[in-house]
């Protein structure tokens, strides 16, 4: 906010809008605000900071040792805290357990990312055989995107198959299913619940449009729920939401216009978001999904 701009925020008053605020001639114009909840506080903060931090780890930019120094800083700040909750500073209590456990954060040295532990032994090994090449959507999981069907990006359909394929549970809602568009990902979720995963669909019967073929594929396949509300006069479900739920915490959820047809997955014109359910927030993403679909269930 380098200058005053009329309209509605939602943001932390820090010494730049704070600046930019008192330049407004006060008579003119009326100012909403209000004190921090404590309830939601931690959240709040801990989202200012990261996009602090993320401005402040860019002004770090020399050359080979930038990662060495964006660690060295991280875990500078990490030690900071440890040594605040031994002291007892900003209300910390003096807890072993505590301080043990944000010294355990520390990054180590050589700086890498965890992408995947494989168990070879499991029925279901998230991993190409021939490659020993771990089975992941080229998009990140641990960040959000938009896919708009753009020939510059991954296709729904490609990404999809990888994330069944990556995936320990799936949850389907959608209007309906066409067997043209299930037909396209039939291997990877015959693969997917014979090895062990569970994976519970939801449609209607809206307009007619689920193909019976389709349902009775779903119906074949093993650890699988299939759940079809006829009822199109009070209850009109729209929803095109495709939950890929993984033990390790890192879930997806792809939320657009995406209905389970070979248009909407490849050559159709659609917009859907991959939201990434963060298991720290509150109220958790995860729980209110998995209400929605117990709602959805009865």
């Amino acid at each position: 906010m380098s200058e005053v701009i009329y309209g509605l925020y939602e943001q932390i008053i820090n010494g730049i809008i704070n600046e930019n605020l008192n330049k407004v001639d006060q008579q003119l114009v009326i100012k909403d605000t209000q004190p921090l909840d404590s309830a939601e506080s931690s959240k709040i903060l801990a989202d200012y900071l990261t996009k602090i931090l993320r401005e402040i780890f860019d002004y770090i930019e020399d050359g080979d040792s930038v990662v060495r120094d964006r660690v060295n800083l991280s875990n500078g700040i990490l030690q900071y805290i440890a040594e605040c909750i031994q002291k007892g500073s900003f209300s910390f209590k003096k807890d072993q357990e505590t301080l043990k456990r944000v010294e355990s954060f520390v990054i180590s040295q050589d700086a890498q990312l965890l992408l995947a532990l494989i168990d070879k032994k499991a029925s279901r090994p998230k991993a190409l055989p021939a490659t020993e090449k771990t089975v992941r959507p080229e998009t990140s999981i641990s960040e959000n995107s938009l896919f708009t069907g753009a020939v510059h990006e991954p296709s729904m359909i490609s990404e999809l198959k990888k994330e069944i394929l990556s995936s320990d549970r799936i949850d389907f809602l959608v209007s309906f299913i066409k067997w043209s568009g299930l037909r396209l990902i039939i291997n990877e979720l015959t693969q997917f619940t014979m090895g062990g995963g569970k994976l519970r669909v939801i449609t209607t019967s809206y307009l007619g449009a689920t193909d019976f073929k389709a349902v009775e594929q779903l119906s074949k396949l093993t650890n699988t729920e299939i759940h079809i509300s006829y009822d199109t006069e009070r209850t009109r479900l729209h929803a095109k939401t495709y939950v890929f739920w993984r033990d390790t915490g890192v879930s997806t959820v792809y939320i657009g216009s995406s209905n389970i047809s070979e248009s909407a997955m490849t050559s159709g014109l659609y917009s859907a978001e991959l939201v990434v359910p963060r298991r720290f927030q509150v109220p958790s993403r995860n729980d209110k999904f998995r209400r929605v679909f117990s709602i959805a269930c009865i």
